[in-house]
């Protein structure tokens, strides 16, 4: 068995890389263990000099850091994408998703919308800007913490209505998700890898990054609501 790789990643990618980090060391004798935090937090520690060898994270901020040369040059590669999902607490009314307007409807007629710190949050309020929904609801807008899913807000009645990627959502307690936004009003998150300069075995690490896309890793990742990007190699 090989010494054990460390990796960092965001909460929205959490749930699988517990997963996955056991399926690489059965499958392939090569342990991994995830610390997970916001996306924020964790770009924040990578910036201070964080020692680990794999990062994963939103797509746009893994760009971000290679360009600061956080990142090993030609190791970072496109995982999964989610879907950015709308949820209701349980037994709570679910609004219609059909159309646009209905997405209207459901946004106006909430109390409170729940909403992240994360790439997802960032593109919900471009999207308020954008349906010209802004302004009017301004005041009714809970943007959880980092590290805090946005669902939690439904859970504890400070809001009606959240937006989050479905991975993040889908199997926390007292939340019902709706579905995907409708149409053009879609948003999809992409999250990303890659080696980090820190690593200390930087080709164990690449290899490692690989099998998060191979067959097997693949099978996990739509069990948890995200979608492969691309054929991984198989197992």
């Amino acid at each position: 068995m090989h010494q054990e790789l460390r990796g960092l990643s965001s909460m929205a990618t959490r749930p699988l890389l517990a997963e996955l980090g056991e399926h690489l060391r059965r499958a392939h004798g090569t342990p991994v263990r995830f610390d997970s935090a916001g996306g924020v937090e964790i770009a924040r520690r990578v910036r201070e000099g964080a020692e680990a060898d794999l990062l994963v994270l939103a797509a746009g901020a893994v760009t971000a850091l290679e360009r600061e040369g956080r990142l090993r040059p030609g190791t970072v590669r496109p995982l999964w994408t989610s879907q950015v999902v709308a949820a209701v607490p349980d037994g709570g009314p679910a609004p219609a998703l059909a159309t646009v307007d209905d997405l209207r409807t459901a946004l106006t007629s909430a109390r409170g919308i729940a909403y992240s710190t994360g790439p997802s949050g960032t593109a919900l309020i471009e999207l308020l800007h954008r349906l010209g929904l802004a302004g009017t609801l301004a005041d009714r807008l809970v943007q959880a913490p980092p590290g805090v899913p946005a669902g939690d807000f439904l859970s504890s009645g400070r809001a009606d209505l959240a937006f989050q990627q479905h991975s993040e959502l889908k199997d926390l307690p007292g939340v019902t998700v709706v579905g995907p936004l409708p149409g053009d009003t879609a948003i999809t998150s992409t999250f990303a890898g890659g080696v980090l300069t820190t690593a200390t075995d930087p080709e164990r690490a690449l290899a490692a990054l690989g099998h998060l896309a191979s067959g097997g890793a693949s099978r996990l990742a739509v069990a948890h609501g995200m979608t492969p990007v691309g054929p991984g190699p198989r197992d």
